[in-house]
């Protein structure tokens, strides 16, 4: 009988207008009967039957899979790709001669990008050659000296010794010859005075004829020849004295030279030090050869990575200075994504968790994880950060800035064709732990 009823309240219920029937919110009862009512009417209808349970089913599988994905995954629609971009700037200055690139274009480590006139940095080059060739030239010269120098040194120090030796042997044998020539000198004027006193008693004698004349003529004569000799001995004192004097000038400029041959040691150090000094300018003209050399390759700039031109702020036949900016190359593989999470979504997230990327551009999803995650908020790092201490504190949700790298896959070069650019949005989503 009550279960008749209920049909009947059903059935009264299913022919009101939607306006006219009874709510049920915040009625179990009434829920449950309106339950049994749908199965009730559906246990007659197998194929109505099999959509509710369809229904069913579906309803609590989506409830369970959002349930898990809420506890697994985080994700944020506050997100973009950030990359290096890379300012290539002049490192001389001089006319620019060719502009190789425009905007956008796609270039390749080492590729031309700007040509600047080499004909200043050619002749500077070769002047810095022939700086160097002639350093190189003296200091080797300086160099083969200080061995020469070094042996005559040591020659001339033997040299002069040995010639101090003989000149002091000279002085002692002249003042020995001299003192014999005066001895000789004495005994000759001895000679000379008995001679004449023989002489003088051989005159009285002859006169007297007491003996003969030729004893007389020979007292003259001897007496003669004595003074002859005392004359001789004295040209001879003279002569040796002469020689006395030249021996002992020899003496002293043997010892002036014994002296002069004795700054060897200086001498040695100063054609050494001539010779450092020469090589050091020798590795000074080098430097400039290599500074040269790298002057003339600065007229050539290149790119360094393989990447994009951002921005080309150069023309041919404009004169650039050092560290002008001429154009702009951001890299394609070293990009990634900055994710500003909420703080409170950060409770189970670390780092080398996996990310799926879904780029908005293209509606493709990209694989990466979690790097880092930020030194602190966006409002720290903002150019007003906010000071809690005036009194007018609201809090309010934090976001962290989250570094997630994409995965470069094995084998494979990754972003070759350039899709993925700084500043795309992107929304990550994040597998937590």
């Amino acid at each position: 009988m009550t279960n008749e009823r209920v049909k009947s309240a059903a059935a009264i219920e299913e022919d009101l207008p939607a306006s006219q029937k009874p709510s049920s919110d915040g009625d179990p009862e009434r829920e449950q009967k309106k339950g049994t009512s749908l199965l009730g009417r559906a246990s007659g209808h197998p194929a109505k039957a099999a959509v509710v349970l369809l229904i069913l089913v579906a309803l609590v599988l989506g409830g369970a899979g959002f349930t898990y994905r809420a506890f697994h995954y985080e994700s944020t629609d506050d997100a973009e790709v950030d990359g290096h971009i890379m300012p290539l700037s002049s490192r001389i200055t001089g006319q620019v001669l060719q502009v190789k690139v425009i905007e956008g274009q796609l270039v390749h480590a080492g590729d031309v990008l700007v040509v600047i006139d080499p004909k200043d940095y050619k002749v500077a080059r070769e002047q810095a050659q022939a700086q160097l060739a002639d350093s190189t030239a003296t200091a080797e010269s300086l160099a083969f000296n200080v061995p020469i120098t070094s042996a005559s040194a040591d020659n001339g120090l033997d040299s002069a010794t040995v010639a101090v030796t003989n000149a002091e042997a000279g002085v002692l044998a002249a003042r020995q010859n001299l003192e014999a020539a005066k001895a000789a000198l004495e005994e000759a004027q001895a000679n000379a005075a008995k001679s004449d006193a023989d002489l003088k008693r051989y005159t009285d004698l002859v006169a007297k004829e007491d003996i003969s004349r030729q004893d007389y003529d020979q007292a003259v004569a001897t007496a003669k020849a004595n003074r002859a000799a005392v004359t001789a001995a004295q040209a001879g004192v003279q002569a040796v004295d002469q020689v006395s004097l030249q021996a002992e000038g020899k003496l002293k400029q043997a010892q002036a030279d014994l002296r002069s041959a004795r700054t060897a040691p200086q001498q040695i150090s100063m054609n050494t030090a001539k010779a450092h000094a020469a090589s050091a300018e020798a590795a000074e003209r080098k430097a400039q050869l290599d500074q040269a050399n790298l002057n003339l390759s600065y007229t050539i700039i290149r790119s360094p990575v393989t990447g994009i031109i951002g921005k080309k702020s150069v023309e041919v036949g404009q004169n650039v200075n050092i560290g002008q900016e001429l154009v702009t190359v951001v890299p394609l593989d070293d990009i990634w994504v900055t994710a500003n999470f909420k703080e409170t979504q950060l409770a189970h997230m670390r780092p080398g968790d996996p990310v799926t990327i879904d780029v908005d551009a293209y509606g493709h999803k990209w694989n990466g994880h979690v790097t880092n995650m930020g030194g602190g908020t966006g409002s720290v790092f903002s150019l007003l950060p906010p000071e809690n201490a005036t009194g007018n504190y609201v809090k309010v949700v934090q976001r962290v800035p989250i570094r997630i790298d994409f995965d470069h896959p094995s084998g494979q070069q990754f972003n070759s064709s350039g899709l993925l650019k700084p500043g795309l949005s992107v929304e990550p989503e994040v597998r937590v732990k």
